[in-house]
């Protein structure tokens, strides 16, 4: 899953996105509101945490005209202020989920797990599917026969993707811009061998292949 963190702090910011890395999501990061107003608008990506209190635009500002421009993406606001005021506002400008600052990271972390579930359509908790547990928390999914297996940095990222949007018709070219970061060597030719290796670990008839379009994951007719 692809994020866009949106935070001026040079503290908080590198922090928070080296956790995020480290916690499976491909993370951008923008420390300006016209910048990241620009980068939400042209980059795919599957949630947001943003900051209100920018340089050059406010978060508030930033999330308006996002949702103005039909883009949907959730998001998860970040703040200093804890007044009710300062949530209704983000909540009445679009914001899926509103944390008040100072916040553990771990907190954040559940946050997003829970807003992509909700957005996805699915319950929050554990993620599951056709038998499969992916465990967030060590990055290994557990099989119906109740094996483990730990997973590559890249093969959590793709599986996470892939569990999220059972049954939909991905290309490697969409696969690819939500398991990468904005600076990294997107090739999605890359994508094939990592979808190779799931298939050896969780089944070949797990994932389907469309040739010429992209992959489905699980049964395509529910």
């Amino acid at each position: 899953m692809r994020l866009l963190l949106v935070e001026d702090d040079p503290v908080l910011g590198p922090k928070l996105q080296s956790a995020l890395n480290k916690a499976g999501y491909a993370t951008d990061l923008s420390v300006d509101g016209i910048d990241a107003q620009a980068m939400g608008d042209i980059e795919t990506y599957d949630l947001i945490v943003l900051d209100l209190g920018l340089p050059g635009q406010s978060g508030l500002e930033v999330l308006k005209n996002w949702r103005e421009a039909n883009n949907a993406t959730p998001v998860i606001i970040l703040t200093a202020r804890d007044a009710w005021e300062d949530k209704v506002l983000g909540f009445k400008a679009g914001a899926d989920d509103y944390l008040a600052k100072p916040f553990q990271t771990e907190e954040l972390l559940v946050r997003i797990n829970a807003v992509l579930r909700r957005c996805s359509g699915l319950n929050t908790g554990a993620l599951t599917y056709a038998g499969l547990s992916l465990d967030e928390s060590d990055q290994s999914v557990t099989l119906s026969s109740g094996e483990k297996l730990l997973l590559t940095g890249t093969e959590f990222k793709l599986l996470r993707y892939f569990m999220l949007h059972p049954g939909q018709l991905l290309s490697k070219s969409t696969l690819t811009e939500h398991v990468y970061q904005l600076d990294s060597d997107k090739d999605s030719n890359v994508m094939e061998v990592y979808v190779n290796r799931l298939r050896q670990k969780l089944g070949a008839e797990l994932i389907q292949t469309r040739r010429g379009q992209g992959y489905i994951f699980g049964n395509p007719d529910g």
